[in-house]
């Protein structure tokens, strides 16, 4: 039977750390599901980020009607009221003290400007992005239809949950409000890259 080395993992929105641990020990054998269906309250179009009153929770919201009968890749981002602008000025006011949030700032701010059509669209572009900062070398490869088990492959499209804590191992790293709060775990990728910065890789 074959090795079970690779895995299957959703695409979420500025994935949590734990998100990127997977990456790492899979890669190059990883698969992005595609064709699953929405499912919603999930890390597919939120982020958790470290405020000075604890989490904070970055929602992109959804057209309404992309429930659970659309496929991901048919999700529509909703406008309907600025959220860009809420989760910019929250980045900002989260990471400006942070050792490089200056350094990627103007990488990142164009997400928050330009409107992009479809939520897998947007995360996609994010998460090309920030495997190019962490320096993790991983083509992309897609599902190409829904099947509901993978027995070769590792699956994680449920397991990384905003409802239930995901048991990984994570040593704390300096996070900017952590006299107030303590360390957070597994919070948004980009709390561990805008503290650690070109550390990144070696700390995943």
């Amino acid at each position: 039977y074959m090795i079970e080395k690779g895995a299957v993992l959703p695409m979420f929105y500025l994935p949590p750390v734990a998100y990127f641990t997977k990456l790492c020990a899979y890669k190059p054998e990883i698969l992005i599901e595609r064709e699953e269906h929405f499912p919603k309250q999930t890390y597919r179009n939120r982020a958790n980020i470290h405020s000075p009153d604890g989490v904070l929770s970055l929602t992109v919201p959804v057209v309404k009607g992309s429930k659970l009968h659309t496929r991901i890749k048919d999700v529509k981002i909703s406008y309907d009221f600025n959220w860009q602008r809420m989760h910019w000025m929250g980045l900002e006011s989260c990471y400006r003290r942070s050792a490089y949030f200056e350094y990627y700032e103007d990488d990142f701010a164009p997400f928050y400007q330009k409107k992009f059509t479809y939520l897998f669209d947007y995360n996609e572009q994010l998460l090309q992005m920030l495997l190019k900062f962490i320096k993790i070398q991983l083509p992309l490869r897609y599902t190409e239809t829904y099947e509901p088990e993978y027995p070769l492959l590792h699956d994680y499209r449920n397991a990384i949950s905003t409802k239930k804590e995901f048991n990984f191992e994570q040593k704390p790293y300096f996070q900017v409000f952590e006299e107030r709060n303590g360390f957070i775990k597994n919070l948004s990728i980009v709390d561990l890259l805008f503290n650690q910065g070109p550390q990144t890789i070696n700390y995943l």
